[in-house]
């Protein structure tokens, strides 16, 4: 059976971000080193799956965010991560200075979402 292992996003600092995921989601760094193009690579995530967080040579000083990636070709939407309990998870959100929205219970469960300093969206479910 095929699963999913990572996905690999670009942000401004990937040291920053796999901090905040890990203290977030209860996640670890599993690897970090040097990447493609110069740039340098922290993988944050599970035994199971990761995140791979890439910045290229000279950081954010050099990336240019999509206006809307929904209406771009091949355009990153979101990240959606289950975890156990969404009320917490989203007063942890909220106690990191983030706003969430799109709430919303559903036949399976019940999300919201929010949005990272880079720019990158998250949804966070939990099912019963």
């Amino acid at each position: 059976m095929a699963y999913l292992e990572h996905v690999n996003i670009t942000v401004a600092d990937p040291q920053k971000t796999a901090a905040f995921l890990s203290d977030l989601f209860g996640w670890r760094t599993r690897w970090e080193g040097a990447a493609i193009n110069g740039g340098y690579t922290v993988h944050v995530g599970t035994d199971h799956g990761y995140i791979a967080l890439y910045t290229g040579p000279g950081g954010a000083a050099h990336q240019t965010p999509a206006d809307n990636s929904y209406l771009q070709r091949a355009g990153f939407n979101h990240v959606g991560v289950v975890v156990d309990d969404v009320d917490e998870t989203e007063k942890k959100v909220k106690s990191m200075g983030f706003e969430t929205h799109s709430h919303a219970d559903y036949e399976p469960g019940k999300r919201f979402y929010f949005q990272d300093t880079d720019g990158v969206e998250y949804e966070v479910i939990s099912y019963p």
